[in-house]
């Protein structure tokens, strides 16, 4: 900011939406690390503050509306204050958002993250707004990690944008088409992730399964995961999200063979009526996703299945809805992200009639979700008396007495413990289970500290 002050400036930066973000987000702070900015959690003693965005559903642009909205008293105060929107809404909204909000200094796209430093210089020179949301279809790699980024797990994009273009879906338009990032470029951020303390690695991408297409020579998800799971010091590998009609029998394969990949697929199923799934341009049908979670359930038996469901899509019944819930009932989720259906701009659903009435949306929804809690405390509970291979991550926010890890299957286990385990594997015993979270007991502190190179424990 001025050269001439005595302490570092300072940034914050708040992330909505999913784990693509959090990771854009951290790309971000190392980003500006390098040109001396120190981080704070303190909105009045920021000099920079950052909204990393998300458009998926009208009421997650509401929260960034009502944020944005907070911060204009902030840069009345102060107005060498610098605001920056990025991500989605930045995307979607662009030059409109500089309207909305003119004490707004920068709309930065989902492509454009690595000019940030750049594009700061120019405001700070000239002091006017800037909106930059070209799509720019390399990705450049993060700088490279420092020695106060150390932390048991992380998050790693190996690929951009969607090329689906469900029915109902902003993510094609505002994360562009999809690019793949090279495997080379990939394992090198991951090795630098394990030497500075990652113990796993989660591989994030709008539809993982559709990796490494356009790259040469030609790569499959399946080949990275493979020339993932040898690199020294990696415990665990987790992916997410695969589209159902993209998982392949030879992904399915990787997932069972290689010790380091966990069992547990996240695989967005959003309604259980083919009718609807066609409506949505889903790409397959009831029958075609219950098919492929038989191939996992075959090759993995102890995979843990999560999904995401769309509750009140335009025109769909009553019938409609209670086949989700059949599907549910029948596949039985460890977990699930639902939803009630909003339009969205740009998308095609967004015109589609007759609309469901909110208060039926409601319903719904709260049945969908009484239905998976109840499958999901009596999956947890099956567990107790169990002993199940974590990967201790540190002390609890809630409760910083205790420990809490992750089972193979994404399941969280709090329990007793010293600090020594934070970053090792451990084999507590399942005393208690709530539908968010399990209670073990580790009366011996039993731990792993070596990377595991095969074989599967429990999960």
């Amino acid at each position: 900011m001025n050269s001439d002050r005595q302490t570092p400036p300072r940034a914050f930066i708040f992330t909505f939406g999913c784990q693509m973000n959090e990771y854009d987000s951290d790309r971000m702070a190392r980003i500006l690390a390098e040109r001396g900015f120190e981080s704070t959690r303190d909105l009045k003693r920021a000099d920079l503050i950052v909204l990393n965005t998300c458009s998926i559903r009208e009421k997650a642009v509401q929260k960034v509306m009502s944020f944005l909205g907070r911060l204009r008293p902030l840069k009345e105060d102060r107005p060498s204050l610098i605001i920056v929107v990025t991500g989605c809404v930045a995307q979607q909204e662009g030059e409109k958002l500089l309207k909305q909000a003119p004490y707004l200094d920068l709309v930065l796209g989902t492509h454009a993250l690595h000019r940030l430093p750049e594009l700061l210089d120019w405001i700070m020179t000239d002091r006017r707004p800037v909106c930059h949301t070209d799509f720019e279809y390399h990705l450049p790699p993060p700088p490279p990690l420092t020695s106060g980024d150390v932390r048991v797990r992380a998050y790693l994009t190996v690929m951009q944008g969607c090329d689906n273009f469900c029915a109902y879906c902003v993510v094609p338009y505002v994360r562009g088409r999809e690019i793949s990032r090279p495997p080379e470029e990939i394992l090198t951020e991951a090795r630098d992730l394990v030497a500075h303390g990652v113990r796993e690695i989660i591989l994030l991408g709008q539809n993982v399964n559709s990796y490494g297409r356009g790259l040469e020579p030609p790569v499959t998800f399946a080949d990275l995961l493979t020339r993932a799971a040898d690199l020294p010091g990696l415990k665990r590998i987790r992916f997410t999200t695969s589209h159902p009609k993209d998982l392949s029998p030879g992904l399915i394969s990787a997932m069972a063979e290689l010790g380091p990949v966990c069992e547990h697929v996240h695989l967005p199923v959003q309604s259980g009526s083919s009718r609807i799934l066609k409506a949505m341009s889903r790409g397959y049908t009831r029958a075609d996703y219950l098919d492929r979670v038989e191939a996992l359930r075959r090759a993995c038996p102890d995979v843990a299945l999560t999904t995401d469901i769309i509750v009140g899509f335009p025109g769909e019944t009553e019938a409609d809805f209670q086949e989700s819930l059949d599907l549910v009932s029948r596949v039985r989720f460890d977990g699930m992200f639902s939803f009630k259906y909003s339009d969205r701009p740009i998308t095609r659903a967004a015109r589609f009639e007759p609309k469901v009435d909110e208060t039926v949306k409601s319903r719904r929804l709260a049945e969908l979700q009484a239905l998976q809690k109840s499958i999901t405390l009596e999956l947890n509970q099956a567990l107790i008396g169990q002993r199940v291979q974590v990967l201790v991550e540190g002390r609890g926010k809630r409760y910083p007495d205790q420990l809490t890890s992750r089972t193979r299957g994404n399941k969280v286990v709090n329990f007793n413990g010293p600090d020594e385990l934070i970053g090792c594997l451990a084999y507590p015993l399942i005393v208690q289970a709530w539908p968010n979270s399990l209670v073990g007991l580790l009366p011996d502190a039993e731990s792993d500290p070596a990377p595991r190179k095969a074989g599967r424990p429990s999960s």
